[in-house]
């Protein structure tokens, strides 16, 4: 049985990836999930706000305002020598990681300046990185952004990586666009490999004791699973970029119902925060095992079974389906 896959121009022995956790954040951690079978390793990500913010062209973008970028200042740790996570600790982790494993390393990016964007994708395409994704958390708080000028930001974020790299970007996106599906046509045109669907904001909570805003953290679970399961449905097929698949994989069956729709690469954290690294041995298990119960030959033979292009009623996927799940519910 052949479980391999292609990803972002990357060959994979099977399609699940140990997406960014504090698991990437040592070496011996990246050691623990090649051994407990990632067929990728995605690293934690590279802010630029934690490693330029006393730069003086930085200051020159903190002063238009703290909804320039994703979060204010405040929140970050002071850049002292003990700060584990600035440029030189997270190339030499990348350059090692490179080295001492047999599988692809892909590291993630955060920039909120073109000079960021430029500078560390090129250092980190040094290092060693097989791939980069490109991961473009940020809130938009000011209320005079246009929805072109959010998307225009994600395009040319996109295009400046693609010109100072020749190893494959990915996209890692939000939902959050008033026409996703044009979006990803637009990034797909634009060079990305692969688009990564979807990144979780981390909603923060109110403590109403101390009325403060406070950050919170729950591990996904599988019920979130649906939105990027459709749009994944519905974008097979129809774009050149790879499809990965990101958000509620608990078990092998979440695997399947991704590959399925359509996607070629599925990726988890929470699972294997909640059981280890060698957690991802069981899910390679559980898919090998329903890909030969159903008499399938590959993971490419089964891949968009599911998908809008291929399903026998591609409705169910659309408006006409909204009004009969309501109907089922009486």
């Amino acid at each position: 049985m052949d479980l391999s896959t292609q990803y972002m121009g990357l060959k994979l022995k099977h399609p699940i990836i140990a997406s960014a956790s504090p698991l990437s954040e040592t070496l011996d951690g990246i050691r623990r999930l090649e051994d407990g079978g990632a067929a990728a390793i995605v690293m934690f990500s590279l802010f630029e706000e934690q490693i330029r913010h006393e730069n003086a062209a930085f200051d020159r973008l903190l002063s238009h305002g703290s909804q320039s970028f994703a979060e204010s200042l405040s929140y970050f740790p002071e850049m002292g020598d003990d700060f584990a996570v600035g440029p030189d600790a997270y190339l030499d982790l990348v350059r090692r990681a490179a080295e001492s494993t047999h599988i692809p390393i892909i590291a993630s990016l955060n920039c909120v300046t073109s000079e960021g964007w430029i500078e560390y994708a090129r250092q980190l395409q040094q290092a060693g990185a097989h791939g980069l994704e490109l991961n473009l958390y940020a809130i938009e708080a000011n209320l005079d952004v246009s929805s072109q000028e959010v998307e225009q930001r994600y395009l040319d974020s996109l295009k400046l990586v693609k010109q100072a790299v020749s190893i494959p970007v990915a996209m890692k996106l939000s939902p959050f666009f008033s026409a996703f599906g044009h979006m990803a046509k637009q990034l797909d045109a634009a060079g990305a490999d692969a688009l990564v669907l979807f990144n979780r904001f981390y909603q923060p909570d109110f403590d109403i004791d101390t009325l403060e805003v406070a950050p919170t953290l729950k591990l996904s679970q599988a019920g979130e699973i649906r939105l990027p399961l459709l749009w994944i449905a519905l974008l097979y097929g129809k774009l050149k970029a790879s499809l990965g698949a990101t958000r509620g994989v608990e078990t092998s069956l979440e695997v399947v119902k991704y590959l399925l729709a359509g996607a070629d690469a599925v990726m988890t954290t929470a699972a294997l925060l909640r059981n280890g690294p060698g957690y991802i041995a069981q899910l390679v298990i559980g898919l090998e095992a329903w890909i030969g119960e159903r008499g399938f030959e590959s993971v490419s033979a089964l891949r968009g079974v599911m998908s809008h292009a291929k399903v026998a009623d591609p409705l169910a996927f659309e408006r006409a389906n909204y009004i009969k799940i309501l109907e089922s519910y009486r």
